[in-house]
């Protein structure tokens, strides 16, 4: 069947332009200001936006092995809500995903059960523990990078060895950066005014930005390319962009929760804890910096799916791990690009673009012969974030409640429409979207 999107406006060449696409066999066809209408299914998109399909690189679908929190189906379906037509899976599974046996379960639940095109890291250590390395070049054929995330790798040497192995194998290292021996027992907030004020153990920036450090003199010494994962500390944005001064290969990624959030706006409650934790008003304004300059290269959601009874236990008491990929776009639109903090094509190139570009992922342009992933955007819609119409099975985001002034209309991949769920377009008639955020 032959899809011909009309009625909106299509991102190309930095701005929107009044274009119609057509598309066929999972791929663009046309792009063009009018296309023949003969045969094909219109879809009116009611002066919708259309961009390339959004990328997610740090997601946590936790599966196999922890499916009571999240599923691949389920956390695919929350990415196709979100505009999200790629994910890059996170190894904390079980099991670990450190050879190709044990990747190949992770391959068969996406094959059977993934909405969107989902891309498994492997681990970087065996069982993620940072001791052995695990089997990098059986799984390089396969995966769009390493990362022990959940923890840093500790051993400074074990690094350097994985390091210079991945470079062999041209696949990027995305480091989970936590130096442990710099971390205050229990701690679950921040270590700034909000911790101090209310006798919290705080987590120093520090115990992130030093393994940074260390990371990148190993970058240095091999060559590696090197991602920094949950960029959340103003030290580390400045270490990140000396490095890319340098002519290091390094990129790096935050989250809408560091970018848009400070803990200043903590509540006692399991939403708000996540590691690296919420930090202070200037670490957020220097990754927002970050963004604006280029050290920041990705926004991506760390979408960390907990059960409800593992997030009750307030700051003090709740596991790590707040979701965000239904709510990620409204929010940035909303926080940082209507008030004029950060431009729309900004905040674009972070989801859309830069991520394929880091990881070697195929789309990101929307012209012919691309594939056709493609999101299109409501940016004249009022609504709410409601975590209780999430298809995500996690429910715990630091955004309930926050008044959003955008929304994900369509999502399509490989030309299929799967956000909104049950749109089956007939050859036969002309099929108009639903535009809204109601969930």
């Amino acid at each position: 069947m032959r899809l011909l999107l009309t009625g909106g406006s299509v991102f190309r060449d930095g701005g929107f332009h009044p274009l119609e696409i057509a598309v066929s066999e999972g791929r663009i066809v046309s792009v063009s200001p009018r296309l023949p209408r003969d045969g094909a299914c219109v879809i009116e998109l009611n002066h919708g936006f259309v961009v390339p399909g959004f990328v997610d690189v740090h997601v946590h679908l936790r599966e196999p092995g922890f499916s009571y929190k999240e599923t691949i189906a389920s956390g695919t379906a929350a990415a196709a809500a979100g505009g999200y037509t790629a994910v890059c899976a996170m190894p904390n599974l079980s099991p670990v995903p450190d050879s190709l046996p044990r990747l190949r379960e992770e391959l068969d639940l996406i094959a059977r059960d993934a909405r969107v095109h989902v891309y498994p890291y492997g681990a970087v250590t065996r069982g993620e523990k940072g001791e052995d390395l695990a089997d990098l070049a059986d799984l390089a054929p396969c995966v769009p990078g390493f990362s022990d995330d959940g923890r840093g790798v500790q051993s400074r040497e074990r690094m350097k060895q994985a390091m210079l192995l991945a470079k062999t194998l041209d696949r990027p290292i995305a480091a989970h950066c936590e130096d442990e021996s710099l971390l205050t027992r229990g701690w679950c907030v921040h270590d700034g005014e909000f911790a101090r004020a209310r006798g919290l153990p705080g987590n120093d920036p520090a115990s992130e930005w030093r393994q940074v450090e260390r990371d990148l003199q190993l970058v240095r010494e091999t060559g590696c390319r090197y991602h920094v994962c949950h960029v959340s500390a103003k030290e580390s944005v400045a270490l990140i962009r000396a490095a890319k001064a340098e002519g290091l290969p390094v990129t790096c990624e935050t989250g809408p929760h560091y970018l848009c959030l400070c803990d200043e706006d903590l509540e006692d409650d399991g939403r708000f804890r996540m590691n690296p934790p919420i930090r202070s008003a200037a670490d957020r304004d220097a990754l927002v910096e970050g963004l604006l300059d280029g050290t920041v290269d990705c926004i991506a959601t760390d979408h960390a799916p907990h059960s409800a009874e593992e997030k009750a236990g307030g700051l003090r008491g709740s596991l790590n791990g707040v979701v965000g990929l239904e709510c990620a776009f409204p929010v940035l639109y909303t926080e940082l690009v209507k008030p004029g903090k950060v431009p729309l094509e900004t905040i674009l190139n972070a989801l859309c673009v830069n991520p394929r570009r880091i990881f070697g992922l195929p789309g990101g342009t929307i012209a012919e012969g691309q594939p056709a992933d493609l999101t299109v955007l409501s940016f004249d819609h009022a609504g709410t974030v409601d975590p209780a119409g999430f298809r995500s099975l996690g429910r715990a985001t630091p955004f309930a409640g926050r008044r959003v002034e955008a929304a994900v209309s369509m999502t399509l991949v490989g030309g299929n429409i799967v956000f909104p769920e049950g749109l089956k377009p007939s050859p036969s008639g002309t099929t108009g979207i639903i535009r809204g955020y109601d969930r």
